[in-house]
């Protein structure tokens, strides 16, 4: 049974942090900047849930945030003259938030529960991440992005779950879209997801065609 985590949270709006990415922050409110001096000072981990809508008239409290999140470590950071922070996130599970801790600390601490990922290995799995893998492509074409470092790092991720995890973070725009593909653990059926959602995209971005 995996053990539960004890981590601070940092909630973000329309924001979803997934394993297998980085994720770049500027820190500039009090009590994160606290967090992350606290963080820096422990294990590095932290939570990044994303905030449920209507968040805006609490969030000087404690709104309402996703019952699942990404958990990262602090890799590379960098404190300012003014006090703010410069952090890059790697982004290590998938976790369920199962309580909030009561804290003296400025920010919100729970326990979470690290969730893996069940599917992988499903043949189907990887015919869906080779369909997953050329729409992106095509995606990138269409919206000028389109160079032979982007297809070679494409091409570079094989397992179907982490490919998955890295398209989904840089190319679906809609944060409700992007959330469910975070909780969503079986791979074979978030590549399903995550294809019916690229195809979606291109045709938005092409005028429909194939």
């Amino acid at each position: 049974m995996t053990a539960p985590l004890f981590v601070p949270i940092f909630p973000l709006p329309d924001l979803t942090f997934f394993p297998h990415t980085f994720l770049a922050l500027h820190v500039f409110e009090a009590r994160y900047r606290a967090m992350v001096t606290d963080c820096l000072a422990r294990d590095k981990r932290m939570a990044v849930v994303g905030l449920r809508p209507g968040y805006e008239a609490t969030y000087d409290g404690k709104p309402a945030v996703n019952a699942v999140g990404g958990v990262g470590r602090i890799v590379q950071w960098e404190r300012l003259a003014t006090g703010r922070y410069d952090i890059l996130l790697q982004g290590e599970c998938r976790a369920r938030i199962d309580h909030e801790v009561p804290s003296d600390t400025l920010y919100r601490v729970v326990t979470a529960t690290p969730l893996g990922e069940v599917g992988g290995d499903d043949p189907a799995a990887a015919s869906l991440a080779d369909q997953v893998r050329l729409r992106c492509a095509q995606i990138l074409e269409a919206v000028g992005r389109a160079s032979s470092e982007l297809r070679e790092s494409l091409d570079a991720v094989s397992a179907p779950g982490p490919l998955c995890d890295q398209i989904a973070s840089a190319v679906i725009p809609r944060p409700a879209v992007r959330q469910a593909l975070l909780e969503e653990l079986d791979v074979r059926r978030r590549l399903e997801r995550l294809s019916a959602a690229l195809d979606d995209l291109h045709k938005q971005l092409t005028g429909g065609g194939a």
